[in-house]
C-alpha cells in the first residue's frame, strides 16, 4: 500500500468522486471534500475505505472555509493537492448573460481554486503534485464551433491564472498540471457524452502520475496528449 496523501477538493460526485475512488484503490490516502451536510457518495467510499478515505466540509467560494481547512490540515503533508470544479449555467450568448451569473461561473470556476491552491500550497510535498480540472473548451486553439461562452471564458480564465501561478512559484520544484478529462456523461458534459467517468478517470490519474515529480506548468488530457492553450 501507498503512503501518499492525496487532498481533493470537490469530490462528492461524477468526476472528483471518481478521482478520489481511483486513488483510494490505487492505495494512496485520500482526504476528499464536500460542500454542506448532505450524505454523498464520498461518505460511502470512506465506510468502505478501512479509513484511507476521510471527509471533510468546504465550500470553496468562502474564504473563511478554505482558512479553516488549511487550519485543520496543518501538519499534514500533501503529495497531491487537486482541485475539481465545474459550473455552467447554460449555453447563452455572451451579450444575453446576466451579470450574476458571469460572476458565478468566474468565481466557481476560476478564482476559488486558485484562491484554494494559494491557501493550501505549503503543504503540499517538495516534489508533489498540485492539479486542477481544466477543460478542452477553455483552449482558445480548439474553439472553432464557439458555444458555451461563459463556461469557455471561466477555464480560460483558470488556465491564465495557474499560468501566472506557475511564473510566481517559478523556482518551486512542484508539477502543475492543468487535466482535461474529455467529454464525460456528467450533468455538465451531458447523457450523450461519449466517456463515461469510469472510462475518463483512469486516464486521468495515469497522467497525473505519468508526470510526477516533473516540475513547471503543463495542459494535457485524459489521454496524455498536449492541449493547445
Amino acid at each position: 500500500m501507498s503512503t501518499k496523501t492525496a487532498l481533493i477538493v470537490g469530490a462528492s460526485r461524477t468526476l472528483g468522486l471518481g478521482l478520489a475512488t481511483e486513488y483510494a484503490h490505487r492505495g494512496w490516502n485520500v482526504i476528499g471534500t464536500v460542500r454542506g451536510d448532505g450524505r454523498t457518495g464520498l461518505h460511502d467510499l470512506a465506510e468502505a475505505s478501512e479509513g484511507r478515505v476521510t471527509v471533510e466540509s468546504l465550500d470553496m467560494t468562502q474564504p473563511a472555509q478554505i482558512a479553516a481547512l488549511r487550519d485543520r490540515l496543518a501538519g499534514r503533508t500533501l503529495d497531491m493537492l487537486f482541485v475539481n470544479a465545474g459550473i455552467t449555467r447554460g449555453d447563452i450568448p455572451i451579450g444575453d448573460v446576466p451579470t450574476e451569473m458571469f460572476v458565478e461561473v468566474m468565481v466557481t470556476n476560476a478564482l476559488s481554486p486558485m484562491r484554494v491552491i494559494e491557501s493550501l500550497r505549503s503543504l503540499v510535498a517538495p516534489a508533489g503534485t498540485i492539479g486542477v480540472m481544466s477543460s478542452r473548451q477553455g483552449s482558445l486553439g480548439f474553439n472553432t464551433r464557439g458555444g458555451q461562452d461563459v463556461y469557455r471564458a471561466g477555464k480560460s480564465a483558470l488556465n491564465q491564472l495557474m499560468r501566472c501561478y506557475a511564473v510566481r512559484y517559478a523556482d518551486a520544484a512542484h508539477t502543475l498540471l492543468l487535466m482535461c478529462p474529455g467529454h464525460v456523461r456528467t450533468e455538465l458534459g451531458g447523457p450523450d457524452a461519449p466517456l463515461t467517468v469510469e472510462q475518463s478517470v483512469p486516464g486521468v490519474a495515469n497522467t497525473i502520475d505519468r508526470h510526477s515529480g516533473e516540475p513547471g506548468l503543463k495542459y494535457l488530457d485524459h489521454t496524455g496528449e498536449t492541449v493547445p492553450w
